[in-house]
């Protein structure tokens, strides 16, 4: 016996006109696929559970739909049809959906559903985020100044991204030329010592 949510009956008919055969379609579809599926609704929108982790999910907005794998990252895709979330879509691996017409053929997405459940039968996870590395931009006179004094060049090389922050913060924020050559020049010579900027504040 299919498991129904009355939760995802009511989001379904507050769904615009348009979303509504889409979501009912996705929704038979998920229950298809995996008739052990649990529905739930999380942030507000559908969600599809197997083996008590979230399996995809679904959503409706004011001009179209969205549907997604919580392991989209990691599925196959063998035509191409996902998209990563964030791009093209808020949530959803398959574009802005306006109609049913734009789905995956049904055996296509039962194909999917199915990818994504034995990908948590697996006990697959997301890859983490890689925060995306920092990059400094460093005046070519302060580049000029480092290459005079190997020393200097070396500490700045070596400092943490906050150090090298604060050096060029400090130094570019000078009102007149003659008070950023001072600084520049204090500063190589902090650094020739491999002092940071703040080091008479630290311990």
């Amino acid at each position: 016996m299919v498991k129904t949510d009355k939760r995802i009956d009511a989001y379904i008919a507050r769904a615009q006109e348009f979303a509504k055969p889409i979501l009912t379609h996705l929704r038979e579809l998920v229950h298809e696929a995996c008739p052990d599926v649990r529905e739930n609704i999380k942030w507000g929108f559908p969600h599809f559970e197997y083996e008590g982790k979230i399996l995809c999910s679904m959503a409706s907005f004011k001009a179209h739909c969205a549907f997604g794998f919580r392991l989209g990252s990691l599925m196959k895709d063998p035509l191409g049809l996902m998209q990563p979330v964030g791009e093209k879509s808020r949530m959803g691996h398959f574009g802005k959906i306006e109609s049913v017409s734009q789905l995956p053929k049904d055996r296509v997405l039962i194909q999917y559903i199915r990818e994504a459940m034995a990908l948590t039968e697996q006990g697959a996870r997301k890859a983490p985020r890689v925060a995306a590395k920092k990059e400094l931009e460093v005046p070519d006179y302060f580049i000029k100044a480092l290459k005079k004094d190997k020393d200097a060049s070396n500490t700045f090389k070596d400092f943490t991204y906050s150090d090298k922050k604060d050096y060029v913060e400090w130094i570019s924020e000078a009102k007149t030329d003659e008070t950023r050559n001072k600084r520049m020049a204090t500063a190589v010579e902090w650094m020739r010592e491999g002092k940071a900027r703040n080091w008479k504040y630290k311990k």
